[in-house]
C-alpha cells in the first residue's frame, strides 16, 4: 500500500495513517527510516488493536532532506536511525519531537530553544561490541529490532581510535571461546588511549581472565589497561547487579580532560559518550550559579560536581554505583561530599535545604517520589539534564505544580544519527 509520512516520533519511526475503515480514521502506522512528507510503498509487518507496524519497500517521493547514508550497515544495524537525513534536518527533527512531547504531555510551550550541535561522525568515546569467537573472531552489534548478531568492520559514529581497534579485533586469534561475550572500548579525550572492558560468562576463572586481559593489551598497543568482568546479565534474573570485576592488566581507569578538569573514569563507571560535547554539557548545566550549598543527584563520576565546587561553599553529590562513587570521591575537591545512595534513599533521610539542585536521571526520569521530595526542599534553582523527552515532559509538569518555571531550554545533540534526545532545562521557583 502507499502511505504518506505525517511526522517523525520519538524512537526513530515515522507516523503514517492506514486507509480509513468502517470505524473511521485509519489507525496509526509506524515505519523506520522514512522522513516527514515522504510517500512510500509499504508492507504491513504487524497489526495491533490501536496501531500497526510497517516497512517502506520503496520511497516513491523522497524528502529533499534525504541523503545517502554513510555507514554500509545502516538499516541492518540497530544503532543508528537518522543517517538517511541531513544532519541539519536531524536537529530539526529532534527539536520538533522535544517541543511536541512538552506540548502533549506537560501542556508546555517553550519559547527559545538553544541548540548545541555536534560533529555528526566519529563522536563516540565509548563503544560496546558483541563478540563471536567461532569459527573465527568477529565483532559487531545486534541487527535492527532483533537479537541476531551482525558482524561489523567499522562504526562511523565511533572515534578514529575505536575504529582502528575494531579492525585489529577482527584478526584476534584467541578470544576465549565460550567465555567472552562483549567488549567495550573507551577512549580518553585526546583519542590516544583505550580502556578496555571485557564482559565474560560468570563461570570464567581468574587465570582465564588474566590471560584474556594480557592478550588484548598486547594486541592493542594504545590500551592503557583491560579489565575483565563476570557479567551478571548472562545469568537469569541478575541484570540489575553491577558486573563483578575478576582481574585486570595495566590501568583500571583513564584520565579524561573536559575543560579545565581531569576526571578519573574507572572501568564500569558511567561517563558521557560524546567526546565533543562533554565540556559544553557541563558548562550549560552549571553556568552562572553560586551560593552556599548545591546538590548533584545521579552524580556519576562528578562531571557537574567538580565544576559546581568552584562557586558553592559545599556540594553534596549522590551516586548509587560503587564504581562511579569511588571516582566521584577522587574527582571532587575538598568541598564535595560524595554520598553513596540512590536518589530516593538520600532524599528520604536528608532534609537539608539547597540553593541549587542538579539532576541527571536515567531514561525513567525522576518519578513522583523524587519530585515530591524536591518540591518540599524548595531549592531556588533546579537544573534537569534529560535523555528522554517523554519522561522529561512528565516530570516538568509535576515540577511546575511544585512551583517551578522554565527559564532556559537547551537541546544538546549528544547522539547524532540516532533518535536519542539530550536536553538541559533550567528551572527557577516562581
Amino acid at each position: 500500500m502507499q502511505l504518506t509520512i505525517e511526522k517523525l516520533v520519538y524512537g526513530g519511526d515515522g507516523l503514517a495513517r492506514l486507509p480509513a475503515d468502517e470505524k473511521g480514521r485509519g489507525k496509526a502506522a509506524f515505519l523506520p527510516f522514512v522522513l516527514t512528507g515522504e510517500q512510500v510503498e509499504a508492507s504491513l509487518l504487524e497489526q495491533k488493536p490501536g496501531f500497526a507496524r510497517a516497512r517502506a519497500e520503496k520511497i516513491l517521493q523522497p524528502s529533499p532532506r534525504r541523503v545517502v547514508p554513510r555507514c554500509p550497515y545502516f538499516q541492518a544495524c540497530g544503532g543508528c536511525h537518522y543517517q538517511h537525513a541531513s544532519y541539519e534536518h536531524q536537529i530539526e527533527i529532534k527539536a520538533a519531537i522535544l517541543r511536541e512531547n512538552l506540548r502533549r504531555i506537560a501542556k508546555l510551550e517553550i519559547g527559545e530553544l538553544t541548540v548545541h550541535p555536534s560533529p555528526p561522525w566519529q563522536y563516540r568515546n565509548r563503544t560496546r561490541l558483541k563478540v563471536r569467537c567461532t569459527p573465527e573472531t568477529e565483532v559487531g552489534y545486534y541487527r535492527f529490532n532483533s537479537r541476531e548478531f551482525l558482524p561489523v568492520r567499522e562504526c562511523p559514529i565511533s572515534s578514529p581510535l575505536i575504529n582502528r581497534a575494531i579492525a585489529v579485533l577482527w584478526n584476534w586469534k584467541d578470544c576465549a571461546e565460550n567465555l567472552l561475550r562483549e567488549i567495550e572500548l573507551f577512549t580518553d579525550a585526546e583519542d590516544s588511549q583505550l580502556l578496555i572492558e571485557l564482559y565474560c560468562e560468570p563461570t570464567i576463572s581468574e587465570a582465564a581472565g588474566a590471560h584474556l586481559a594480557n592478550t588484548i593489551c598486547e594486541l592493542l598497543p594504545e590500551a592503557a589497561g583491560a579489565v575483565v568482568f563476570a557479567d551478571p546479565a548472562a545469568q537469569h534474573g541478575a541484570a540489575e547487579r553491577e558486573p563483578g570485576r575478576i582481574v585486570a592488566a595495566g590501568a583500571t581507569e583513564l584520565l579524561y580532560s573536559a575543560g579545565s578538569v581531569r576526571y578519573r573514569v574507572s572501568a564500569g563507571a558511567f561517563f558521557q559518550v560524546n567526546r565533543h560535547l562533554v565540556s559544553e554539557l557541563a558548562n550549560v548545566a552549571t553556568q552562572e550559579y553560586s551560593g552556599e550549598a548545591a546538590l548533584d543527584l545521579y552524580a556519576g563520576v562528578g562531571l557537574f560536581s567538580a565544576i559546581l565546587a568552584r562557586s558553592f561553599a559545599q556540594v553534596t553529590a549522590v551516586e548509587a554505583s560503587q564504581t562511579s562513587r569511588a571516582d566521584l570521591v577522587h574527582n571532587g575537591p575538598g568541598n564535595v561530599k560524595a554520598v553513596r545512595a540512590s536518589t530516593e534513599q538520600y532524599l528520604q533521610r536528608e532534609k537539608r535545604k539547597f540553593d541549587l539542585v542538579v539532576v541527571d536521571p536515567p531514561r525513567g526520569g525522576l518519578g513522583a517520589s523524587v519530585i515530591r521530595s524536591l518540591g518540599e526542599r524548595r531549592a531556588r534553582s533546579l537544573v534537569y539534564v534529560s535523555c528522554d523527552p517523554a519522561t522529561l515532559a512528565r516530570d516538568l509538569r509535576a515540577l511546575g505544580n511544585s512551583g517551578y518555571r522554565i527559564t532556559q531550554a537547551h537541546l544538546m545533540d549528544m547522539f547524532p544519527q540516532t533518535y536519542h534526545v539530550e536536553s538541559v532545562f533550567h528551572l527557577a521557583r516562581a
